[in-house]
């Protein structure tokens, strides 16, 4: 068994990822000395090569020091990988991202988020009412609050916050006592057979919740009843515990529940109402989720969203409704991974219902081989069939182009999706 205490120099491959770069920073702070390797520089490696790590930006196998304690992977990268199969080689101790919190979560009161989406807000969300309490979690986040410069923040008790993440069965590691579900909807089907799967896996994640736990969830949504049976500790229902009379900054319905959930499970936890709600009122969100990016030149707003799926496109598009219900909405999405879209085609073609115009970048393959029999062009198709307006470029930049030729003052511009398209929001706000 692997003791993280004891190990000295650690090696993160892929260490950019949201998830990934979380634990770095928590191996800094613990002194550790941390070492990485990712394919490109971003705002989160930067932010790591500030606090003290050694990042390289190509996965040579020539990097990894010979006297590395230990090297934490990423479950995405494939096994031909030239760091993972020199770390192999050489015989050093390996852990995934997943099995790493499993030995986080093995030693402190965890309490976990997990749903196929609305879970990194509403972590985030309890972090924000949690933090300078008597709880005072450390907390591992899958993307940075708005108010703070990594998804990480250092905790002073046993308690562990933390995003559980579905995808692989990642979330099976963990040993939570306090649990929220948001919802449970179709996913990651390149890795899943079908929704009954996924439930299943959900069901794995309840059942280790010990008798004096809780599961926090909606009992009346149909996708978490077989779940909610395996449960052997306390169920509780968020529905209703937000009163009607807070108003969140967050827009959107999605987000009423995400706060729904986080004032049930605190409440629990023995926090009074009027300091919870004080908390649920200031918080701002987390980056790339509806976050503003700034005007363009013409007087548009830009914001820009992460969301991949569906439901996400949905809930993002009717919050920016929400917010704006008299305003020209331009939806600028790229579908991520041929699978989930070619799998998931009719749910997106009505996803976005709240837009008044949709443009569509070339699908972003990530870890997937190209796809001949799913594209851009035929997504567009399927959201013209729900009486939308939706055209697929070639590039990111003809997109550019096309926006920098159309866009009005006060046009509302959301970009989407779960790829590099968030650089696109960058640009439209400092092009001239």
């Amino acid at each position: 068994m692997i003791e993280l205490q004891k190990i000295k120099s650690i090696y993160f491959i892929g260490i950019g990822g949201s998830g990934m770069s979380s634990i770095a920073h928590m191996m800094l702070v613990k002194g550790k000395k941390v070492f990485g390797s990712d394919r490109e520089r971003t705002s989160v490696t930067q932010e790591l090569e500030a606090s003290g790590a050694k990042i390289f930006y190509e996965q040579n196998g020539k990097n990894i020091p010979s006297n590395i304690d230990l090297v934490i992977y990423t479950v995405a990268i494939p096994d031909h990988n030239k760091d993972y199969q020199k770390a192999k080689e050489i015989g050093v101790q390996m852990l995934t991202y997943p099995q790493t919190l499993g030995l986080l979560s093995k030693n402190m009161v965890t309490i976990a988020v997990a749903g196929t989406h609305g879970k990194t807000t509403t972590t985030a969300m309890l972090s924000h009412v949690l933090r300078n309490t008597k709880i005072e979690p450390t907390v591992i986040i899958g993307a940075v609050p708005v108010d703070q410069k990594t998804n990480f923040i250092e905790g002073k008790g046993e308690y562990l916050l933390i995003e559980a993440d579905e995808y692989r069965k990642s979330f099976l590691n963990l040993n939570p006592k306090y649990l929220i579900i948001t919802n449970i909807d179709e996913d990651h089907l390149d890795f899943y057979k079908d929704l009954k799967d996924i439930q299943n896996t959900f069901v794995d994640l309840v059942s280790k919740i010990p008798q004096d736990g809780l599961l926090v969830c909606d009992k009346t949504n149909p996708h978490l009843k077989p779940v909610i049976k395996s449960a052997k500790c306390v169920v509780v229902d968020y529905k209703n515990s937000l009163s009607k009379d807070i108003a969140l900054i967050l827009p959107g319905e999605h987000n009423r529940k995400n706060a729904s959930a986080v004032v049930a499970l605190v409440k629990h936890l023995g926090l009074k109402d009027k300091a919870v709600y004080e908390k649920i009122i200031s918080f701002k969100g987390v980056r790339r989720r509806f976050e503003f990016s700034g005007k363009t030149v013409h007087g548009a707003h830009i914001y820009d969203d992460y969301a991949h799926n569906p439901q996400k496109v949905g809930a993002a598009l009717q919050g920016a409704r929400e917010f704006f219900p008299n305003q020209r909405i331009i939806a600028v999405f790229q579908p991520h991974l041929y699978s989930r879209t070619k799998t998931l085609l009719k749910l997106f073609g009505k996803s976005f219902i709240n837009a008044d115009r949709v443009i569509l970048a070339p699908i972003y393959a990530a870890r997937e081989e190209f796809d001949k029999t799913i594209s851009s062009e035929i997504l567009a198709k399927e959201i013209e069939k729900n009486n939308k307006t939706a055209e697929a470029l070639f590039s990111v930049s003809e997109i550019e182009k096309k926006l920098n030729k159309i866009l009005k003052k006060d046009d509302i511009v959301v970009i989407l999706g779960a790829g590099d398209i968030t650089n696109l929001s960058k640009k439209l706000v400092t092009s001239k």
